[in-house]
């Protein structure tokens, strides 16, 4: 089963927080709020969004392009590992 599969109700409700949090950065243009708060609301929705690509990246790295049955240490393991530190490092 695909982890995206398998995590569907929790990956869905992060999508609906970052969608909350669009909202309320959309809501702040609206009432012409100062722009360093809507900067503070983007800069979280961001985040909110890379944490969580960073998270199916993952996923797939794991299950789709490595084989977790066959050798976790080998080469191919550590090189995938070290994809997944750098990935996420530079999304979260």
């Amino acid at each position: 089963m695909a982890h995206t599969i398998r995590d569907k109700k929790k990956l869905i409700n992060r999508v609906r927080r970052i969608r909350g949090q669009l909202d309320a950065a959309e809501s702040a243009f609206e009432r012409e709020l100062d722009c360093t708060d809507i900067m503070h609301t983007l800069a979280a929705s961001r985040g909110a969004l890379d944490s969580l690509m960073a998270e199916v990246m993952e996923g797939h790295i794991k299950l789709h392009l490595v084989d977790p049955d066959d050798h976790p240490t080998s080469s191919q393991a550590k090189a995938a590992q070290d994809l997944i530190d750098v990935i996420k490092t530079y999304l979260t």
